[in-house]
């Protein structure tokens, strides 16, 4: 097994400190229930909630997550969407090595079902290593969702690839999909290879 593919022990020291503190969770009937004197909020948690208000969504029965964390598509304009299956056998991912061309710009989209509750403060961490070394990390604050029926999405903002023989290879991707209060929705392994062209 080459360095590039053994398991990576995660990395915290490059985590920043926060003194935020996010509110304690409140179930959909709690905040459903506060401020009903006040017209306009009630109408706006009514638009925020939709169905969530009126019955308790649930995808998966028997199933206690919130997230459900379904997909990854690597987009690029011109070219065909390339997709990682994350509701299956998530050990099985790094043997699809997606190719991106290099200088390319691209965007990674994460496909997810809420459900039972409100999630708060979702948040997309990645990281890259080469060689078993860390070479890129990118947190992306996806928001806060209410149950639905209907499949959710988050795309990252473009992202430039790298270009030139150095940087040509395989790379190791860890990523977690993660909230405020650290509820650990999903965490995967994949990989890709920067290439001269998309073949």
């Amino acid at each position: 097994m080459s360095s590039a593919e053994q398991p990576h022990e995660e990395e915290h020291h490059d985590e920043v400190a926060s003194s935020y503190v996010p509110p304690p969770p409140k179930s959909i009937g709690e905040l459903v229930a506060a401020d009903q004197e006040d017209e306009s909020l009630r109408k706006y948690k009514e638009t925020l909630l939709g169905n969530a208000i009126a019955e308790n969504i649930v995808i998966e029965p028997g199933n206690p997550k919130k997230v459900l964390v379904k997909k990854l598509v690597l987009v690029s304009e011109g070219q065909t969407e390339k997709t990682l299956d994350l509701s299956g056998d998530l050990s099985q991912l790094k043997q699809t090595v997606f190719t991106i061309k290099e200088g390319v710009q691209y965007r990674i989209r994460i496909e997810f079902f809420v459900q039972h509750e409100i999630v708060t403060g979702l948040k997309y961490i990645q990281k890259t290593y080469r060689k078993g070394i860390q070479v890129d990390k990118m947190t992306h604050m996806v928001g806060s969702y209410a149950p639905k029926k209907d499949l959710q999405s988050y795309t990252t903002p473009l992202e430039d690839a790298p270009s030139g023989l150095l940087y040509r290879g395989h790379y190791t991707v860890s990523s977690l999909f993660t909230d405020d209060d650290q509820n650990e929705h999903l965490k995967w392994e994949w990989s890709f290879e920067i290439k001269k062209d998309w073949n």
